[in-house]
C-alpha cells in the first residue's frame, strides 16, 4: 500500500537520539554559563540577540510549527497511536528529537499497515 525504503528508519532513529542529546548539552552549557537554572526568558534572550540567531530561531519557529501541525495530521491519517509521547517530547527534550522519533514511529506504522 506505502512504499517504503526499509532502511530509513534506522535514519531516523538515529537523528532522534542526535536530536535529544545535542541540544541537551547545549542546554547543560547554558546553564552552566548563565545560571543554576533554566532562565527561559534569558535563553529567548540569547536567541534572538544577532540577526544570525534571529534568523535561525525565526526559521526554526516556522519550520517546527508546520511539521508539528503535518505530525498531527499524518497521525490521524495513519490512525497513528501514543502521539502524546511525540507532542509531550517536542516540549520537553526538544523538537529535533520529537520529528525524527514521529518519523521513525510512522515507518513503523507504514510497516504495519503493508503487513496487513
Amino acid at each position: 500500500m506505502f512504499a517504503q525504503i526499509k532502511w530509513l528508519k534506522w535514519i531516523y532513529l538515529f537523528l532522534a537520539i542526535l536530536g535529544a542529546i545535542l541540544p541537551t548539552l547545549a542546554n547543560i552549557e547554558f546553564v552552566r554559563n548563565y545560571g543554576p537554572s533554566f532562565d527561559i526568558q534569558l535563553f529567548i534572550e540569547l536567541a534572538n540577540n544577532n540577526p544570525a540567531s534571529q534568523s535561525l530561531s525565526r526559521d526554526l519557529f516556522v519550520g517546527s510549527t508546520a511539521v508539528f501541525f503535518w505530525i498531527i495530521s499524518e497521525s490521524k491519517r495513519l490512525e497513528m497511536k501514543n502521539l502524546w509521547i511525540v507532542i509531550l517530547t517536542t516540549f520537553t527534550i526538544a523538537f529535533a528529537f520529537s520529528a525524527p522519533l514521529f518519523l521513525y514511529l510512522r515507518e513503523l506504522r507504514i510497516e504495519e499497515i503493508n503487513r496487513d
